[in-house]
C-alpha cells in the first residue's frame, strides 16, 4: 500500500508565512504563570526554612563542614542501600519469591 503525500502548495501566501498562534497556548499562558509563580514562593519559602535550619545548627556547635560530610555520608548510604535493594530484587526474581520472602529470610526490617 502507498501511502500519499499531501505538499504545501507553492506560491505566496500570506496564511502561510504568519506565525503560528495555538489557541491552547494563549488560554493557558496565565495559569502557567501563576502555577510558576506560586511553585518560586514554595521555594523561596523552603530555602528560607533551610537557611533557619542551618543557622540553628551552627548555634548549636556544627560547622558548615561537619554538615558537608554528614550529607555526604547520606548520599554514600542512599547509594550503597539501593544497590542492596537492586540486588534483593533480582536475588528475588532468581529464586522466584517475592522481596518480601527475602527480608524475612535475612531478618531484614520492611520499614528500613
Amino acid at each position: 500500500m502507498v501511502s500519499q503525500c499531501f505538499r504545501t502548495p507553492v506560491g505566496s501566501s500570506k496564511k502561510l508565512n504568519a506565525s503560528f498562534k495555538s489557541p491552547i497556548l494563549s488560554s493557558h499562558r496565565s495559569s502557567d504563570a501563576t502555577d510558576l509563580q506560586i511553585e518560586l514562593e514554595d521555594l523561596k519559602k523552603k530555602s528560607k526554612d533551610l537557611d533557619q535550619q542551618i543557622a540553628e545548627l551552627i548555634s548549636e556547635g556544627y560547622t558548615l563542614e561537619e554538615l558537608d560530610q554528614h550529607i555526604d555520608q547520606l548520599h554514600e548510604y542512599n547509594d550503597i542501600k539501593d544497590v542492596g535493594q537492586m540486588l534483593l530484587g533480582k536475588l528475588a526474581v532468581v529464586r522466584g519469591v517475592t522481596v518480601k520472602d527475602l527480608y524475612n529470610e535475612f531478618r531484614l526490617e520492611l520499614d528500613d
